[in-house]
């Protein structure tokens, strides 16, 4: 069996994608089409961005990925919906296509081009999925991969050792503010991302945007609860204005939270988990994670990653989930 990065005599390499599926690319790639909104953003930090010839709408409209990298606003995002429009991705000449969704990568594969699957569902293939987007990259792009997942590691064993022998408040995620029946449940990132910010999560079931009651919730109890693309302010007003969630501990107690959202959601499928991991336990346990300077960290991320400077304010905008 061929190793991976075997370079042939008509100049192509060998990937291994998350799926375990080998995928002929250029030796050198220049042009990629990423299809995953969350990877665009492993791009920009892998600082690949200038490859990319074919992104997502989603990606486009993201507030701080546009403020650091304004030239995505003039990539093609050949989508009608949800589904891809064929002709207008192979008119941007993709070398490579990045993508996650079955569908998409089916899709894509038709179209006889190279497709590489980047999708993941813990920390461990978060880390791997950098990797082989780093690896497809080429360039500086697997150095930066392994400072990235060294800092990773180096946050969430920060936050394991600060929190040791915790009692673990009971915690809900809702995926957003529009629709609290919507939440996050086990075997997920942000199951993970709960456990290791020294919480339990309240939500027995098992995966990712699964529908929940209002019984269930109320049975459940959260002590604290956090809600995607959302701030603080507006996730409190929402459930002090829902009759029956108004009840719960969390709701009573203001122990309602917005996620922080940057150049992508914190809270899912985002380089900016390295962050994500100390602000939920700051949130979950603040005794503990004093001298953790949320806004220092976050302005250090995008220094050393995006090569962008964020004032206090912008900081604090990305912290409070201004997107």
């Amino acid at each position: 069996m061929l190793p991976d990065n075997p370079v042939s005599a008509s100049g192509q390499r060998v990937v291994t994608d998350m799926t375990g599926k080998r995928v002929r690319i250029p030796r050198q790639v220049n042009r990629v089409a990423d299809l995953w909104h969350a990877n665009n953003q492993v791009v920009l930090l892998l600082g690949g961005q200038n490859k990319l010839v074919a992104t997502t709408p989603l990606v486009k409209h993201q507030h701080w990925f546009v403020a650091v990298d304004p030239a995505i606003k003039k990539v093609v995002a050949p989508f009608g919906g949800d589904q891809i429009q064929v002709e207008e991705l192979l008119k941007a000449q993709p070398e490579v296509v990045i993508a996650a969704d079955p569908g998409q990568v089916k899709t894509a594969r038709q179209a006889k081009l190279p497709v590489v699957n980047a999708m993941y569902t813990d920390f461990a293939g978060l880390k791997k999925s950098v990797s082989l987007t780093a690896q497809v990259l080429g360039g500086s792009a697997p150095q930066i991969a392994q400072k990235y997942n060294r800092e990773l590691d180096r946050n969430i064993k920060l936050v394991r050792k600060r929190l040791a022998g915790v009692r673990r408040p009971a915690v809900v995620h809702f995926v957003n503010a529009n629709d609290l029946t919507k939440v996050d449940g086990r075997d997920t990132i942000v199951d993970e991302w709960i456990k290791i910010a020294g919480g339990k999560n309240a939500v027995t079931r098992k995966g990712n945007q699964i529908t929940i009651t209002a019984e269930e919730l109320l049975k459940a109890n959260p002590q604290v609860i956090i809600v995607g693309s959302c701030t603080s302010h507006r996730a409190r007003q929402v459930l002090q204005k829902n009759r029956q969630l108004r009840n719960l501990t969390a709701v009573k107690e203001n122990r309602v939270y917005g996620n922080p959202q940057g150049t992508f959601p914190w809270d899912r499928y985002s380089t900016e988990e390295a962050l994500q991991v100390l602000w939920a336990a700051q949130v979950l346990h603040p005794s503990r994670m004093k001298g953790i300077d949320m806004r220092a960290q976050t302005k250090k991320f995008y220094h050393d990653y995006y090569h962008y400077r964020l004032s206090n304010h912008q900081a604090q905008a990305i912290l409070n989930g201004d997107n």
